[in-house]
């Protein structure tokens, strides 16, 4: 499992940070598609009106990539939290690992999400990829998170 490998290399918060910040980056390149079908028309805006498609892309760029390290941040600690009440021995750092290394593994899947969004639009397609993204993503970061509290 990867997650043993990265734990196994020593504490690395440089690391982990990057992993963080490399996924919220390809999350906000994700939101293009969707945000330029929006500003064409082709979806109703869930701006104001006078909000053009910059200024669409600079909310998203700082939700994203400010705001959303942030809460992962908080979910990270409040899962290693969680993870000590139920009998976990590791650290708050390999819980942070755990979801820093889980968003980046399936960051595919947010692009791909976002092309869905982008090139059909919001539908029983966007729906069901988003649906296996979710999935997928709980897999993984339960797994990893499992093995990141298993070892002291």
């Amino acid at each position: 499992m990867v997650i043993r490998d990265l734990l196994e290399q020593g504490r690395r918060e440089d690391r982990a940070i990057v992993y963080l910040m490399v996924s919220c980056f390809l999350i906000f390149v994700a939101q293009w598609p969707r945000l330029r079908r929006i500003a064409e028309g082709y979806e109703v805006s869930p701006w104001p009106a006078e909000i053009n498609f910059e200024g669409m892309m600079t909310y998203t760029f700082f939700t994203a990539v400010i705001v959303l390290p942030l809460l992962m941040y908080g979910i990270a600690a409040l899962s290693h939290v969680v993870a000590k009440i139920i009998g976990g021995k590791g650290s708050w750092y390999g819980a942070r690992l755990a979801l820093f290394w889980t968003l980046l593994a399936t960051s595919p899947l947010f692009l791909l999400y976002g092309l869905v969004r982008g090139l059909i639009g919001a539908g029983s397609q966007a729906v069901l990829v988003g649906g296996i993204g979710g999935v997928v993503f709980l897999f993984i970061w339960i797994q990893s998170l499992r093995e990141a509290e298993s070892r002291p």
